[in-house]
């Protein structure tokens, strides 16, 4: 089976409405290519490991979280993005990417789906004024110490986490988490007064933050943490269009 790409693009952004979200890169098609997608592969960033390794599943089409031209990047088509773009010119493949609006999704969001690997509850977005911050709020599948929640998250992330908090051993029952690189929400946290707050990266400040508000903070990897949301979309459009889709895993320490 397959579908053009023209009514792919349609339905994607009726499903995850960009026009909604405050980005900085463009979300839905970045890549012109075959008008017709038999197959579609799925991954987390559109590096040139993911490429090759689609041109090798001969799919033609990439969707992912993290895609191209980014706000205040060198505009010029050279190094590594000179060759990742010629790339998919080449093999004819478009290139379909969702940032902040595959964080936010209800359902196949990253934050929606990382809730659903760590058995959390939601119970509210993560702002509570403004809907386009991604993010969310609830509660753990039981409550546990800040040590057994590091181990719980290594155990289902299959990452390491980074913990910054003053007592290992104090009870975590409320949380509040935000897939990726934000760190910078967790003042969000803070004033929504939770036991803890989750996300993929961490900064100089996060430290000083949790010790200082006496909330847990924890760093899982960007990439751990967003592993989800690309994945439960493409199988989303197998089962809708009957249309092939394949998610592959370019891991990434970070």
């Amino acid at each position: 089976m397959s579908i053009k790409r023209i009514d792919l693009m349609q339905y994607l952004n009726s499903v995850l409405q960009p026009e909604k979200c405050k980005d900085y890169c463009p979300n839905g098609l970045q890549i012109e290519g075959a008008s017709e997608i038999n197959k579609i592969v799925t991954g987390v960033t559109a590096s040139q490991a993911l490429i090759d390794a689609a041109i090798a599943e001969k799919a033609d089409a990439i969707l992912v979280h993290h895609g191209y031209f980014w706000r205040g990047e060198n505009e010029c088509l050279t190094g590594i993005k000179k060759k990742r773009i010629q790339t998919l010119l080449a093999h004819d493949i478009s290139l379909i990417a969702y940032h902040l609006p595959l964080d936010n999704h209800s359902e196949l969001g990253n934050n929606a789906q990382l809730a659903k690997v760590l058995g959390l509850t939601i119970e509210s977005g993560l702002s509570p004024t403004d809907p386009s911050v991604p993010g969310l709020i609830g509660r753990l599948p039981k409550p546990m110490t800040a040590r057994d929640f590091s181990a719980w998250l290594e155990q289902c992330l299959q990452r390491e986490p980074l913990h910054l908090g003053l007592d290992n051993e104090q009870m975590i029952e409320s949380i509040a988490w935000c897939t990726g690189g934000a760190q910078g929400y967790m003042q969000y946290a803070v004033d929504a007064g939770v036991d803890a707050y989750l996300t993929g990266e961490v900064s100089e400040p996060s430290h000083h933050l949790a010790v200082e508000t006496g909330t847990h903070f924890f760093a899982a990897g960007h990439h751990a943490t967003e592993r989800y949301g690309a994945k439960a979309l493409g199988e989303h459009l197998a089962a809708k269009f009957d249309v092939e889709v394949c998610f592959i895993d370019i891991d990434n320490p970070a």
